[in-house]
């Protein structure tokens, strides 16, 4: 069984593409996007519309209310079984998404380390630069994540604390090692020029407000989620909650959206571009996808 994946930066098209493939060779979707497992966050997650998703489900998407957890280990453990499941119905399989852990998750395995310690998390969130500390101990973890990713850099911190070693030089080891037995897959990283990228970017947050974006994220506060909760602190989410809690005017609220996005998307394809064996493929090519997919499955059924 060969699985295409499908990765890259956001707005390059890669939930587009997937739909294509899986309309043309009936096959099985999967999610890899950490946001778009969360009920009632759709516009501003950039999932596909309802009419979509009816036709052509996808595996990780709708699987947990905002409050919940979901970590790269529920996802590898999702998609196994979603694998699975398509081998014994001799379906073709499509991963598409920018989560890099989870593609890495998937593909090679996840690091083994020590477990959580609550007091000691508790101790490092209380410290005032969470990001700077990461960037001092790991800077090639740093580099990789956002400055409001708190649980990833915390968790780096305490990785660092409990073993002495770096989380970044543990996952370096571990890609390096391909432990994982995964089925044969072909990977497409989709890719654009910067310019083109930021461009499309802007332009689709624009449009995401035109949807309804702010009503989505009125709607998930009203609904009784904090804006302190994990999803809302991503992205636009977090700008959009600040807009509504009066901090800060619309206006500003989108333009911050659109920077941190680039911001965001250009950290995508740097993580990207250290998973190993990826098919660097022009997302502006509507066609390429399809021959990658011809080579992965043979000619469409």
């Amino acid at each position: 069984m060969t699985i295409l994946v499908l990765g890259g930066p956001t707005a390059t098209g890669k939930t587009a593409a997937a739909v294509h493939v899986a309309c043309l060779w009936n096959a099985v979707l999967v999610s890899a996007d950490a946001m778009q497992v969360y009920r009632g966050m759709d516009i501003g997650t950039g999932k596909a519309p309802r009419c979509v998703l009816g036709r052509y489900p996808h595996a990780g998407v709708d699987i947990r209310d905002p409050h919940e957890a979901f970590d790269a280990m529920d996802f590898a453990d999702m998609a196994d079984r979603v694998i699975e499941e398509a081998r014994e119905q001799g379906r073709p399989l499509v991963v598409a998404g920018g989560t890099g852990f989870y593609l890495r998750a998937l593909l090679y395995g996840l690091v083994e380390t020590p477990p959580g310690d609550y007091a000691l998390r508790k101790e490092l969130e209380a410290l005032p630069d969470v990001h700077g500390a990461l960037a001092i101990i790991d800077p090639v973890l740093a580099e990789r994540l956002h400055p409001n990713d708190r649980v990833r850099i915390i968790r780096g911190l305490e990785v660092h604390r409990l073993t002495g070693q770096r989380l970044s030089d543990l996952h370096a080891e571990h890609s390096a090692s391909l432990q994982r037995g995964s089925p044969r897959h072909a990977a497409v990283r989709l890719w654009l020029d910067r310019e083109d990228l930021d461009d499309r970017i802007d332009r689709r947050v624009l449009r995401m407000m035109d949807r309804g974006y702010l009503k989505e994220v009125r709607g998930l506060l009203e609904g009784g989620i904090s804006s302190d909760a994990k999803p809302m602190r991503s992205l636009g989410y977090r700008h959009l909650a600040e807009h509504l809690e009066e901090e800060l005017d619309l206006e500003e609220a989108v333009r911050r959206t659109q920077r941190d996005t680039r911001k965001f998307a250009r950290k995508q394809r740097t993580f990207l571009k250290g998973l190993k064996g990826f098919e660097r493929v022009n997302a502006a090519r509507r066609d390429a996808v399809l021959e990658a997919a011809t080579r992965a499955f043979g000619p469409p059924r």
